[in-house]
């Protein structure tokens, strides 16, 4: 076999496992939050985690920091794969678990909230980061009491809700629901489950019924005392706090690299800024877990031609090997 070949059939046999272990370990970046109706973390955000005026909000602050409301967009469980109910814990929905997002689960009366109707309303979710899935929504039953914990059993058994890779116009995910009836203050709950990937987000809306008919939808003038979604320039600006990705502007750390990505359970980048596909090691039930994602389609082409740099090195060096060796057998 002459050498040339050889160093083919080395190329060939080595790329596509060498390929997959990099691109395995391409970190994912799907994030999002409900803005119509607010969601509490986005509602917070909008506000200005350093400054917020809400009682709520400066409650949450006091419980989670401000780091939380940087990564407003990043409530998730990486592995949750549709088990929700299973391993998000009663009085902890708003935060899926997460200690990082544990001032979202303040049972409170007074949380920023949206002005709803029942009948036919518009819901948007801001995609930071947009990927395929399934969105569900749900709304808490009749009775309700918001100064209680949030519990499974506090929401409808099934979603009001449900719709599979809706359309994305300006950055957000745009679909409707029909809303049953209430009156007073509720809760809906949205859960975003990705079906490239196990990865799931969710997020609390705090909302207050009164007559019927369609609820006033997004870019009408906000009543007093209702939350706002944050604009894509505050966005844009406060992304560098962030340690979640942004389509790319993510916050980097000092290597220069996203500061989520591929980490083991417990490790964190920046001291106590947690990684995102490494939720808090501390948080309850979420020990251990890894995402299982697959990279936006420029990081896989990253990733793929490192393999091919990987191979080709790895097969010069056969070669070398190889013209050393018959390099003896002609002086022997």
């Amino acid at each position: 076999m002459s050498v040339r070949r050889t160093v083919a059939r080395i190329a060939a046999l080595g790329a596509v496992p060498l390929a997959l272990t990099v691109a395995g370990t391409v970190p994912a970046a799907a994030h999002g939050s409900m803005t119509d109706p607010v969601s509490r973390v986005s509602g917070c955000f909008a506000e200005g985690p350093e400054s917020p005026q809400s009682a709520a909000c400066k409650a949450a602050v006091k419980a989670g920091g401000t780091q939380a409301l940087y990564d407003w967009n990043e409530v998730n469980i990486p592995d949750a794969a549709g088990k929700h109910k299973q391993i998000i814990p009663d009085g902890k929905l708003c935060s899926a678990g997460r200690e990082k997002y544990k001032g979202l689960d303040l049972p409170r009366k007074d949380w920023p909230a949206t002005k709803m109707r029942a009948g036919e309303h518009a819901f948007s979710y801001k995609a930071t980061a947009p990927h395929k899935g399934t969105f569900e929504l749900y709304i808490t039953k009749s009775g309700y009491d918001p100064s209680k914990p949030l519990k499974w059993s506090d929401l409808e058994a099934k979603p009001f809700a449900k719709v599979k890779d809706p359309q994305l116009q300006g950055g957000e995910y745009k679909f409707k629901g029909e809303v049953p009836k209430r009156s007073g203050r509720h809760l809906i709950y949205s859960v975003w489950q990705r079906s490239d990937s196990p990865e799931a987000f969710y997020t609390c809306s705090d909302v207050t019924f009164s007559g019927s008919g369609a609820a006033a939808g997004a870019g009408t003038k906000a009543a007093a005392g209702s939350p706002e979604a944050p604009s894509d320039k505050q966005i844009s600006a406060d992304a560098g706090k962030s340690t979640v990705e942004h389509h790319g502007r993510g916050h980097a750390s000092a290597s220069g690299h996203s500061a989520h990505g591929t980490h083991t359970a417990g490790e964190t980048e920046h001291g106590d800024h947690a990684a995102h596909n490494a939720p808090e090691a501390k948080s309850a039930g979420q020990e251990g877990r890894l995402a299982q994602t697959g990279g936006e389609d420029h990081t896989m082409d990253i990733a793929l031609a490192g393999a091919g740099v990987l191979v080709v090195g790895s097969a010069l060096v056969c070669l070398a090997a190889r013209r050393r060796d018959l390099g003896r057998r002609g002086n022997a």
